[in-house]
């Protein structure tokens, strides 16, 4: 072999070297831009700290209908969602306020029609709802903490509830999931849900009063905020009963100017979803609710799932500098569904 032939090889070898090297050196790159989870649990609560600082809370009190996540905020620290003190009460000056809907908590999933029961609303605040007819109050009843690891990228709690109807019986579990994740400019909170119905089947009826949802600082609201969809729709008129991989929310809070997007696994039952989104504040994720959306009652959303069966939802919920086009939520909802660890079919 000629000595320019032995050093074409040698070239070529070192190329492949590189070649190889680059994707892992940028891998690493973007793990050390990581922050570090860490969770500290309080009794029926679950602190989340992300790089230092308070990221979010996690209560699962029983005394409480259902578990929720309050308040969220971003990498500086502004809080992005409304702030609504844990419990049970209407804040002073909200009693006769009907579009305060205290039951929308920070953030939290929870189906307005199961098997008749609503696990949207809740019972503690009935006294602040004029409905015609008496709601079936559902609860979820906490059971415990399957999994609570945090580390220096990432950090995950997985907890179990049992979903009891108004008559205090059982009807099905639901496991949560959340893996939370942050750098010096985001905020990341993936999240599963697993509903396994009981020993009869499981209804989850036509109703836009669910399901997984955000309620946002009032500083995001219409039309301060700026509201998306991955359609190109603009404002509640084209997003609410639309269906869309994503919706994003941004505006400025307190001088910061963020976003707030909730992006859909494509796993996620009847990907893409539909959207119980509005100027108000509210960002919710609804697959059932097709007779409202469409305006017409022929249209049946619900769906029955047979006795010990599962049905699956994945979101991933992103907490961003500056606008969407800033924060590029196209490319990152790309990033998301090439990359995402949650595989589930439905």
């Amino acid at each position: 072999m000629s000595i320019r032939d032995r050093r074409t090889r040698k070239m070529r070898g070192l190329y492949r070297q590189i070649v190889f090297l680059v994707p892992v050196l940028l891998l690493f790159s973007c793990l050390a831009q990581g922050e570090p989870v860490h969770f500290t649990r309080h009794g029926n609560s679950v602190e989340v700290v992300i790089g230092g600082k308070g990221f979010t809370t996690y209560t699962f009190d029983p005394k409480i209908s259902k578990a929720f996540l309050e308040p969220l905020r971003d990498a500086k620290g502004t809080v992005v969602t409304r702030t609504l003190a844990v419990g049970n009460e209407v804040p002073p000056g909200h009693e006769q306020d009907r579009g305060f809907e205290p039951h929308q908590r920070a953030m939290y999933f929870g189906h307005g029609d199961i098997n008749g029961n609503t696990y949207w609303i809740e019972e503690a605040f009935d006294k602040y709802y004029t409905e015609p007819v008496a709601l079936k109050y559902g609860r979820m009843v906490f059971r415990k903490i399957d999994e609570m690891k945090g580390g220096p990228n990432s950090g995950v709690i997985r907890a179990t509830f049992d979903l009891l109807g108004a008559d205090g019986k059982p009807i099905a579990v639901e496991t949560q999931e959340f893996r939370f994740s942050g750098d010096a400019d985001s905020r990341v909170i993936d999240c599963e849900f697993v509903i396994k119905a009981g020993k009869k089947e499981l209804k989850f009826g036509d109703t836009k009063e669910g399901t997984f949802a955000i309620r946002l600082s009032p500083q995001l609201d219409s039309p301060m905020g700026t509201m998306v969809n991955s359609e190109g729709g603009e404002g509640e008129p084209q997003i609410w009963g639309k269906r869309a991989n994503w919706v994003n929310v941004d505006g400025v809070v307190d001088g910061d100017h963020l976003g707030v997007a909730i992006f859909e696994s494509p796993e996620s039952f009847r990907h893409p979803t539909y959207w119980h989104a509005r100027g108000y504040g509210l960002l919710a994720a609804n697959p059932f609710g097709l007779s409202y959306f469409y305006a017409d009652p022929k249209q049946d959303g619900s769906y029955t799932l047979s006795a010990g069966q599962t049905i699956h939802f994945g979101y991933r919920v992103l907490i961003h500098e500056g606008s969407y086009k800033d924060a590029q939520i196209a490319e990152k909802y790309g990033e998301y569904i090439a990359h995402s660890e949650w595989r589930r079919t439905n």
